[in-house]
This record gives C-alpha cells, structure tokens and sequence, in this order.
C-alpha cells in the first residue's frame, strides 16, 4: 500500500454546488496541491457539465504529474447517494432535478480512475471532522448555508446515512406550514426555502415589498438582490437587512432546537456564504435555538462556524471519500 501511495499520492475532490464546482487536488496531509472552478449552472445536460469539468482538470492534473499520479476521485453532491455513487431528484441542479444521473460512473469512464460520491454536506462534514472545528467531536450536525441548505450529521464518531444513502436531509424539514414558501423539492415550508441564501434574498424582497423601513436596499433592482448585499448592507448597520438576518436565524434556531432533540450534539457548525455574516446571523440563532429548545439541551452543544477557508472543507471531504475507496 506504501508502494501504491507513493505512485498515486493525490486524490482529487469536487465540491459540487447549485451556482459553482471547485475541484482540488489533495495530498494524504489534507494539503490542497491545486484548484480550478467551473460554473455548475453553465451547463444543462450533464454531459457536457461532466465534459468541461474534465477540461478544467486535465490543466491541474498536468500541474502535479499527469493522471498516473491520481489515484482516485471524491464527489460531495446535492442529492448525492454514497451507496450507489448518483445523484437523485436534486432541485437546484438544472441538469439532475428530473431524474438519476450516474455521475461517478460517468466521471470514472472519463478520467479512469475510482469515483466514489456522497452528498455535498456530509463531504463538508468529513472535512470538517478530518481538518476543522469537529477534531475531536464524535457528535455534531453541519449545516451548509449555499444556494440550498444541506446538512451532514455524525453520531458516535460515525456518518448517518440512513439504509439508502439519503440520511440528513434536514434542510427539507418543513419549518412553516400555514402559508409556507415553495421549495425547490416541490414542497411547501422546508427549512431551505428561508434558510438558504437565495431564501435570504427572498426574504430582503418580501420585506422590501411589505415594510416602509429605510433601506440601502432599496437603491437595488429588488429581482436581482442577493444574499451578499443583504449582508453588506446589515454590515454597514441597516436595519431592514438586520431584520432579515434576524427572521433567518430565528427560524434557523428554531431548527436546531428541534434537531437537538433526535442526536444531542456537541455542536452544530455552519458552514457556506451566508456564515460571513458573522454575529449577524449567529447571535440570532443560538438566541432562537434558546427560546425554543428543551431544557435539558438548552446550554450543551457549541455553535461554530467551519474553520476551513472558503469551500475546502467540501474539497477536503469529498477527497477523503476518494481515499477510502481506494482503500477498501
């Protein structure tokens, strides 16, 4: 195996999001060799997604020694199933909202090595639990606040991922049931729907439409607002944008109190674009998780924000997925 490993030292990882897909080469240290990027959205038939992210990688493959030097493939995708190595029903995928796409197989065919896939919040999870804030935790739940709002849950040192691979979907727990917004899923309500950033932005619309309060955000085309300028403009102290946060991490804690109550975690990490808010949206939720929680939870697990830079902890994970398989 030592042999194996010095011929084939990398692995690469792909963290697969709703807007963008970062790939990473990754050594047996957890060190990023090297990145390249490609829009997921860009793309409506998987083929050609699978075809330009091929492209891209051939110029970092090249940069550390070509292919023989790659031993396998790590996927973390929405909708991901470890099990079978597809990603199934994803809503914010234009190319695999409408059925099974075999996209380990596909990029095994491609590039002849081993893929293996999980979902994007449990590969966060593993990088987190490998590299970041959850060393040491055996029980914790990640929560990914991107496009959509994923989650990957540990239990006694182990991933849940339930008899068919698609354990721990938990931002498609339905939050609000009188009147709740459509989610991508085709439900009404889910977590999702308030919690992500496109349901922040959502969120700052409604509130722009509803509310007389003065606001930054009102000198923006309301149709093409976006989560970071919501942020932006609560960092600057408006006070509609500051109340968005505040209805977003209501209901986010809210959430976690009820989560809580199924695995007692040590903590609950956060992770993805909307974390930059920093205080902004994180007081607001262990506020809420407070109000709402069982007693005997209320003051146990810790709130953290991911300690890994930007999307490496969805790299790293989905790299260590890529290990294993390799390893079996």
């Amino acid at each position: 195996m030592e042999v194996q490993n010095e011929l084939k030292p990398y692995v690469i990882g792909l963290d697969l999001g709703g807007t963008n897909s970062v790939f990473g080469i990754v050594d047996s240290r957890g060190d990023i060799k090297a990145t390249t990027a490609i829009k997921t959205q860009a793309y409506e038939k998987v083929e050609d997604y699978v075809a330009a992210s091929v492209d891209a990688l051939k110029i970092i493959i090249d940069q550390v020694g070509g292919i023989d030097k790659i031993k396998a493939m790590g996927i973390g995708a929405p909708d991901g199933n470890y099990y079978t190595g597809t990603i199934e029903f994803a809503p914010n995928l234009i190319w695999g909202h409408n059925g099974i796409v075999p996209l380990a197989d596909m990029f095994s065919k491609a590039l002849g090595v081993p893929v293996a896939l999980t979902n994007d919040a449990n590969a966060a999870a593993i990088g987190e639990m490998i590299y970041g804030v959850a060393r040491g935790m055996k029980n914790f739940i990640m929560l990914t606040l991107g496009t959509g709002v994923g989650s990957g849950i540990v239990i006694n040192g182990q991933m849940v991922y339930g008899c068919d691979g698609f354990a721990g979907e938990l931002g498609h727990v339905i939050m609000r049931r009188e009147n709740g917004r459509p989610c991508g899923c085709g439900r009404n309500g889910c977590l999702e729907a308030y919690c992500s950033a496109t349901g922040v932005a959502r969120t700052a619309r409604e509130f722009l439409a509803t509310r007389d309060t003065p606001s930054l955000l009102r000198d923006l085309d309301p149709e093409k607002i976006t989560s970071l300028d919501v942020s932006i403009a609560a960092g600057k102290g408006d006070a509609l944008a500051k109340e968005v946060y505040d209805f977003t991490g209501e209901i986010l804690g809210e959430a976690c109190a009820d989560f809580a109550a199924f695995s007692s975690p040590e903590a609950f990490i956060f992770f993805g674009g909307l974390t930059k808010a920093g205080d902004l949206i994180m007081k607001p939720i262990e506020r809420s998780y407070k109000e709402h929680v069982l007693a005997i939870f209320k003051d146990k697990p810790k709130f953290l924000v991911s300690g890994l830079e930007g999307s490496s902890a969805a790299v790293l994970g989905a790299s260590a997925v890529g290990w294993e398989i390799n390893e079996a």
